[in-house]
């Protein structure tokens, strides 16, 4: 896999899980009564905040590998700003995601990869999605996926199916579930492959500490 291809499923997962990590629902014109209805019960559970961070664990099935791939490290979702994604197991990497770019950069903290909105179509699908859901509107989610879904006594999931054709090339579905935060991402791509992704002890903050702000500027 490309280094390219590998950023661009990282970016997605990171976004996703920004979904139910700090934002709340609006009704959305493009969404199914149903969907609308589903939406606007997950909002009433999900916890909003400026600034979330916590853990994650992440199972990649690639097709033609018999192991899956893993991988661990903590995150940072800052509405307004963007999300540090840093992995730390099995190899020591940070992903920072602006509204209009993204950067990687190793464990050295030397720039490994830099890609602009403008350059890059899926890229700017993927940030006008994430950005529309940090910003508290869930409804930008109803505009890019078909929207299924349940509630439960201890939870909600919700079913997602790309409208986007340029998602769809390579997004089959998603599948997502939580309570006040989001606790598990399945993502199943056009081609086969497919990552689990675990949120662990998430937390809600006011404000981004002063290590975290530099990573944006």
């Amino acid at each position: 896999m490309s280094a390219i291809a590998w950023t661009k499923r990282t970016v997605l997962g990171a976004a996703l899980c920004a979904l139910a990590l700090s934002a709340t629902a609006q009704t959305a014109p493009s969404a199914t009564p149903a969907a609308q209805d589903l939406l606007a019960q997950v909002r009433q559970r999900v916890h909003d905040a400026p600034v979330v961070r916590g853990g994650f664990e992440q199972l990649k099935t690639v097709k033609g590998f018999k192991q899956p791939l893993r991988s661990s490290g903590d995150f940072v979702v800052a509405r307004g700003k963007g999300i540090v994604w840093h992995v730390q197991r099995p190899f020591e990497s940070t992903l920072v995601v602006r509204p209009d770019s993204l950067q990687s950069r190793g464990s050295d903290g030397k720039l490994t990869m830099q890609m602009r909105a403008q350059d890059e179509p899926v890229l700017r699908t993927v940030n006008a999605m994430l950005f529309a859901v940090m910003s508290a509107n869930l409804a930008e989610l109803a505009q890019h996926f078909e929207v299924t879904g349940q509630l439960a006594a201890k939870g909600w999931s919700l079913h997602l199916v790309p409208r986007d054709p340029t998602l769809a090339q390579w997004l089959a579905s998603v599948e997502l579930q939580g309570n006040q935060f989001v606790q598990e991402v399945k993502l199943q791509e056009a081609r086969g492959d497919s990552s689990l992704i675990r949120i662990l002890t998430p937390v809600a903050e006011n404000a981004l500490r002063p290590q975290d702000a530099a990573q944006f500027e």
